[in-house]
């Protein structure tokens, strides 16, 4: 069980290192890759990079989702981390657009896509690995543990872009140290491919093959069976998308370019406040498995409804510890999210066509709604000068998430195979 979660966890521990090394030096990177004339054109040139790699992920996820469901979860995961670590690590060997000129934005963009297409078939099948190794009553803890790597992925990521910039100064980064946090991705992927590697596949995935109840097209299966709670899951994870994104990819180009906040004490409050959510997540996981799943949802919307004005005041307020207030206030309610999805969205599933449909699903809310958050909200701060645009956007986020969290049923305590004896397709319940 440790090991299939470590080797669940690290997969998206190199997905969001990805993240938080382009996160923490987007005006850097934008200057390396683009010809832009201001600093905000260099952050918005490298938001969207980021979120080129959102157009392949659907097509990631049915590609790599229904393979995991008809030749094994274990097989699918050791390829998406090699492709996910390798197109980050090539970015790094890229020449500079002072040095290629177009080629490199182009050469950027098709690493993104590659980064992009493989990530489609990893937190899907993260999840359902994880969730079908769990025992039942412990699966909302043992699930966390994927956020706890997604958490510690970002955390690595702008410890090493904070390390590098402090250890060589801005000009030498700007020259040739922005490739030093891509290049480590290579060593990240092949730790990763051992753990993986070195598993035997999920029990419940052995069950229906020595049944022989996997199916031999899964891809159909899941459009004919699966598209009403693939719709749920949808509009669910809205929310943990726009939040998820939102907090972490695009804080700290908030804080320094919109608020015009100057030093490391940005970038070191991030990673503290993000040290307290890799604290809380496991805790928060277990109490889920005690208490049920919902409440913790309820709360995370309830938090995006009526913290995000209070959260962005307080952040321009301009004092370290009220910047550490308001950070703390937008994490509490995402580390509810991501401390209860790890085990709310394989549940929804039968094991025939968990990955696919989990994955298919996930990956088409990705693309649509978080992808695109840091951009869209750059861009909307810059053309209406509105410092509270990011706040609306969560908020708006939570009212969209709201009815679907309520429909969705507890699963706390259920066993998944529950799911596997039941012919119909999976369907949102009622709450009670």
């Amino acid at each position: 069980m440790r090991r299939a979660v470590a080797a669940s966890a690290m997969g998206n521990c190199i997905e969001w290192y990805d993240f938080g090394v382009f996160g923490f030096m987007p005006a850097v990177l934008g200057a390396v890759f683009f010809d832009a004339a201001t600093p905000t054109e260099n952050v918005l040139g490298t938001f969207a990079v980021l979120a080129v790699a959102f157009v392949a992920r659907p097509f990631g996820g049915f590609v790599f989702g229904p393979l995991g469901d008809r030749i094994g979860r274990r097989r699918v995961l050791a390829a998406t981390i090699v492709l996910m670590s390798g197109s980050t690590f090539a970015i790094g060997l890229f020449p500079s657009y002072q040095t290629a000129g177009v080629l490199t934005p182009i050469l950027v963009v098709l690493a993104r896509l590659v980064q992009g297409f493989s990530a489609g078939g990893e937190y899907g099948g993260a999840a359902t690995f994880i969730a079908e190794y769990a025992p039942d009553r412990r699966r909302g803890f043992l699930g966390s543990w994927l956020e706890f790597g997604s958490l510690g992925g970002y955390l690595l990521g702008a410890g090493v872009v904070t390390a590098c910039t402090i250890a060589l100064g801005d000009a030498a980064m700007a020259d040739w140290g922005w490739r030093v946090p891509f290049l480590l991705a290579g060593p990240l992927g092949l730790v990763g491919l051992y753990l993986r590697t070195r598993l035997e596949d999920t029990p419940l995935f052995a069950e229906i093959t020595a049944k022989q109840q996997v199916e031999a097209s899964p891809l159909k299966a899941v459009l004919r069976t699966q598209w009403r709670p693939i719709l749920h899951l949808i509009g669910y994870i809205v929310l943990l998308n726009i939040a998820d994104y939102v907090a972490l990819t695009y804080m700290e180009s908030y804080l320094t370019t919109t608020l015009g906040l100057s030093g490391r004490t940005p970038l070191l409050v991030i990673m503290a406040v993000i040290v307290g959510m890799m604290a809380l997540v496991g805790p928060v996981g277990a109490l889920t498995d005690r208490l049920g799943r919902k409440p913790f949802l309820y709360a995370a919307c309830a938090g995006f409804l009526v913290l995000p004005i209070p959260a962005f005041t307080l952040m321009d307020a301009g004092s370290t510890i009220a910047l550490v207030a308001g950070l703390a206030l937008i994490a509490l309610p995402l580390t509810f999210l991501l401390a209860t999805i790890p085990s709310v969205l394989p549940a929804m599933f039968p094991t025939r066509v968990r990955y696919g449909a989990f994955a298919i699903g996930y990956n088409l809310s990705t693309a649509l709604f978080a992808g695109t958050a840091p951009y869209i909200v750059t861009k909307l701060v810059a053309s209406t000068g509105d410092q509270l645009v990011p706040a609306y956007y969560l908020m708006g986020a939570a009212l969209i998430a709201a009815v679907p969290i309520h429909l969705l049923p507890e699963t706390a305590g259920k066993p998944l195979r529950a799911l596997d004896d039941d012919p119909a397709p999976a369907e949102p319940a009622r709450a009670r």
